[in-house]
């Protein structure tokens, strides 16, 4: 008799444990379908525009504050229906992360913490209506606007950059510049005569964090992935530039760092080259300040981000010279009460900085930005002061490899293995969806043992 007891006891406990792990892993919807209101008969709407890491941040934080009460109503309007976890898309390059663990869902998220979503592209605001006008002449009104549009690369208007290299913004970008590679040695295998050096030189422009994981991904995907593939190609025929136009790669980690990641680049046979501006791009070579040229057909560019060009298009809002929408250090709209913006597209004060400087476009600083925005909308909503915004660097991860990288952490800076485990750890407990994190998790320990395969699927194979 005991031993049933006890074995119901343990088999209750199961299905206790297994039901608690289902709503942590799927969490139930504030609102049921039949009862959730409409976004515009809500008494206190707020409209965000961008689904990036700082539009995302804000709506979530928001409906955490709004959880017990029923007169503020959030919608999200962003062009695509995820937000890309910015941090894990140079691992895409190598097939070290799928893609579709980077693209975190926004309707799931946003509809379960009670919030609504469109996607749509914003085409106009009329700050004097309180309402913005999307794709198809929709309109949606607002009580309270954040704009969060993101950016764009910035090329600097040197020539060829936008006509013959690749971008690394995105999902997209990191997946075609895997299939560049791809392509490249599918194209040298049916070579018979003599390859051209261009084929295989592949140059990273900007020695920043992505630049820096790019040009290490693509060494690994040479080395872990496609050299058993094709047997007939040395992979060292296969060289791989780092160009940056400071002396030195890394500009925001200490310089111990910043040493220890060019070790490890030049170990991994990658040519890093400082002080090295690029002045023209053609089809096949990069030229150099100096006269240098480096003969090559692809030309990764990451060398830096501008605010959105949408908000060009944005009559009356203020812009300064970087064309970052201007705020004050509560991160509204200079002359718009009740607009705000935060992320790559705003030009945010940093309050720490005597000398006018900004707070810097990253994913880190549109996080924070995000949940000090919705503190303050419903300051606002409430007659409230508003807080100040106060940029707080928690630092930087960097990983080159699977089994390395360069970390600083609240002052602590470490190497290797174990600041590789770690990068993976924080990255991985950050992403939204627990579907993302299992799968990814699962990828990882079994990439322990069985190296990547990697295709290049062709939307035109004939061409």
């Amino acid at each position: 008799m005991n031993g049933f007891v006890k074995g119901g006891l343990v088999l209750g406990g199961a299905v206790v444990a297994l039901g608690a792990l289902r709503r942590a892993l799927d969490p139930t919807p504030r609102y049921a379908p039949w009862e959730k209101p409409r976004y515009d008969a809500f008494e206190n709407k707020v409209l965000v525009v961008g689904g990036g890491f700082g539009g995302f941040t804000a709506a979530k934080k928001l409906c955490q504050l709004i959880k017990d009460r029923e007169d503020v109503g959030v919608l999200v309007i962003s062009k695509d229906n995820f937000f890309t976890f910015w941090p894990m898309v140079a691992g895409i390059v190598s097939s070290d992360v799928d893609s579709r663990n980077v693209a975190q869902p926004l309707r799931r998220a946003l509809i379960t913490a009670g919030a609504s979503f469109r996607r749509a592209t914003l085409r106009k605001i009329d700050p004097e209506n309180n309402k913005v006008t999307v794709d198809g002449g929709v309109e949606f009104p607002y009580d309270h606007l954040v704009i969060a549009l993101g950016g764009l690369p910035n090329f600097f208007g040197i020539p060829g950059v936008e006509e013959h290299s690749l971008t690394m913004r995105g999902i997209e970008d990191a997946e075609q510049i895997r299939n560049r590679m791809i392509e490249r040695f599918e194209e040298v295998s049916l070579m018979t005569g003599e390859v051209p050096d261009s084929k295989l030189t592949f140059v990273v422009i900007g020695g920043g964090a992505t630049g820096v994981e790019t040009a290490s991904e693509l060494h690994n995907l040479v080395h872990e992935a496609l050299q058993p593939d094709y047997p007939n190609i040395d992979p060292h025929r296969v060289r791989i530039f780092l160009l940056e136009g400071m002396d030195h790669i890394l500009p925001e980690l200490d310089p111990a760092l910043r040493k220890t990641a060019r070790t490890r680049l030049v170990n991994q046979r990658i040519d890093v080259k400082t002080g090295a501006m690029a002045e023209e791009i053609t089809a096949n070579c990069v030229k150099l300040k100096g006269g240098e040229e480096i003969a090559t057909e692809n030309v990764i560019w990451t060398a830096g981000n501008r605010p959105n060009v949408a908000i060009e298009d944005l009559d009356g809002l203020p812009v300064d010279e970087r064309t970052g929408i201007k705020v004050d250090e509560y991160l509204r709209v200079e002359g718009y009460p009740n607009v705000w913006s935060i992320g790559d597209c705003a030009s945010v004060p940093d309050v720490n900085q005597e000398n006018g400087a900004g707070v810097p476009p990253n994913a880190q600083a549109a996080v924070q930005e995000g949940k000090t925005l919705a503190k303050n909308i419903i300051a606002a909503i409430e007659g409230r002061e508003p807080e100040p915004f106060e940029y707080k660097p928690l630092g930087q991860l960097v990983e080159l490899g699977s089994d390395f990288a360069v970390n600083e952490v609240m002052g602590v800076r470490f190497t290797g293995k174990l600041a590789a485990i770690f990068w993976r750890m924080a990255y991985l407990t950050r992403l939204d969806s627990p579907q993302s994190k299992a799968h990814q998790m699962t990828d990882w320990i079994l990439g322990m043992f069985i190296r990547p395969a990697v295709t290049s699927a062709r939307v035109n194979p004939d061409e």
